[in-house]
């Protein structure tokens, strides 16, 4: 007999086909294909390379905002359908029905990151756009889990999709931001300045690193494979705690 969790991940990934998000995804790949050509027209120089960084960077931002969002609907619209509450009724355990949405999911996001893997062999090597892709996969792994916590606290399509979005520009935008805050011409001693470089410091701290993440010049330089032990080690550490917390909301949840 097959497993629960494995028999959840199953119809959570045929929902994303049924939704079309497949179609989607092509659409939304198609659409950034047609830009990136058109501002490759508009480089002077190094046309290739400007190429391959817009479309990674625009293919990530979509990718995140895809799976996020189809997430926390998929969730909702099952909250909604009283879905949870049918599939408790039998004996799954809740750790059951929330790795099997998880493993689902993440199956679903493997597949967009093919997808965008496929399409960026026209401007990067294989090698580049392997280490880019697992990268990726762990960001989206992340993200996921994050989805998840922010629906199960909040259970608004809204707040959980907004702060979903924040966690993952600030996490990634942080590290630029320390480095201005650290830029010897803002130099200060008053207690402003110290306090917010020790602010910006605590959260960097608790945020995970995504400026370490399916970074642009990999596939234009190409990268080492020793840049994947940091955004592993990461995405085990964060993904663990939060899918912690995210069972720990849904365990508290009334049937």
């Amino acid at each position: 007999m097959r497993h629960p969790i494995f028999t959840i991940a199953r119809y959570t990934f045929l929902e994303a086909v049924r939704n079309r998000l497949f179609g989607l995804t092509l659409v939304g790949l198609v659409c950034l294909l047609g830009l990136t050509e058109f501002v490759g027209e508009l480089a002077i120089t190094e046309t290739r390379q400007v190429q391959a960084a817009l479309i990674g960077a625009g293919m990530r931002l979509f990718a995140v905002c895809t799976v996020s969002l189809f997430v926390i609907t998929s969730m909702v619209r099952e909250f909604n359908d009283k879905g949870f509450e049918l599939i408790l009724s039998m004996p799954v355990p809740r750790y059951g029905y929330f790795f099997g949405k998880f493993i689902g999911f993440l199956l679903l996001s493997a597949v967009i990151a093919v997808a965008i893997g496929a399409l960026l062999l026209i401007y990067s090597p294989p090698a580049a756009i392997a280490l880019w892709l697992f990268s990726l996969e762990c960001e989206l792994a992340i993200l996921i889990s994050v989805s998840l916590l922010c629906l199960f606290t909040f259970g608004n399509v809204t707040v959980a999709f907004v702060l979903v979005l924040a966690f993952y520009l600030l996490g990634r935008s942080l590290y630029a931001i320390q480095l201005i805050s650290a830029s010897p011409i803002l130099e200060s001693t008053n207690f402003s300045q110290e306090f917010m470089n020790r602010l910006l410091d605590g959260i960097a701290f608790v945020l995970p690193g995504f400026h370490d993440f399916t970074r642009s010049e990999w596939l234009i330089y190409g990268g080492g494979w020793s840049d994947a032990g940091t955004v592993a080690a990461q995405t085990l550490i964060y993904t663990v705690l939060l899918c912690t917390a995210a069972l720990f909301d849904l365990y508290r949840k009334d049937l």
